[in-house]
């Protein structure tokens, strides 16, 4: 892939991801899918690229998404976790045993979640809602509940991923040569 085309996709998976990002505002409830969909579009950049240009990619939205994103729980979702995810999905399941590999994606879910959780808590001083009658285990069953959705999320991608392979990179290396 020539130059400017590298720089051309980076700029479209840049673009759609901001607005994506923005659309948080716009539909508050997508808070948590709308980063996940952001991060989801870096593995254009990972398959057609390298994974290098990917952070770059990750790295400036991030970057707009702090600044410019209303809806700053979303844009910690996607710098903590949802961003680089993709770019790392494939390292990991290169270099790792089945086994071992689901330890240290659960791991770095876990680190990343709960290290967004304290950064919107205290230092964007966002309130986390009290749990009720669920009291303090209603932390850990939204933690374990997360788990279960990070599972489900890293089988999409990997299926998206096939999906893309095998159906839909010939067309797309057709228009960017």
């Amino acid at each position: 892939m020539k130059q400017t085309s590298k720089t051309a996709l980076g700029g479209i998976v840049s673009a759609l991801s901001i607005v994506l990002m923005l659309m948080t505002a716009v539909i508050p409830f997508m808070s948590y899918a709308l980063p996940l969909v952001a991060g989801a579009l870096l593995i254009l950049m990972v398959i057609e690229v390298s994974k290098s240009w990917a952070f770059i990619v990750y790295a400036s939205v991030s970057l707009l998404a702090i600044f410019v994103v209303p809806d700053k729980e979303a844009a910690t979702f996607y710098v903590a976790f949802f961003g680089y995810y993709p770019i790392i999905k494939s390292m990991l399941e290169k270099h790792l045993p089945n086994v071992a590999e689901w330890l240290v994606k659960l791991v770095i879910f876990n680190a990343a979640t709960v290290a967004g959780y304290l950064f919107t808590v205290y230092v964007l001083g966002i309130p986390f809602d009290d749990m009720g009658e669920w009291g303090k285990y209603g932390v850990i069953f939204l933690l374990i509940l997360a788990n279960v959705v990070f599972i489900m999320y890293d089988i999409l991608l990997t299926k998206l991923i096939t999906l893309y392979m095998f159906k839909f990179r010939k067309s797309f290396r057709k228009i960017f040569k």
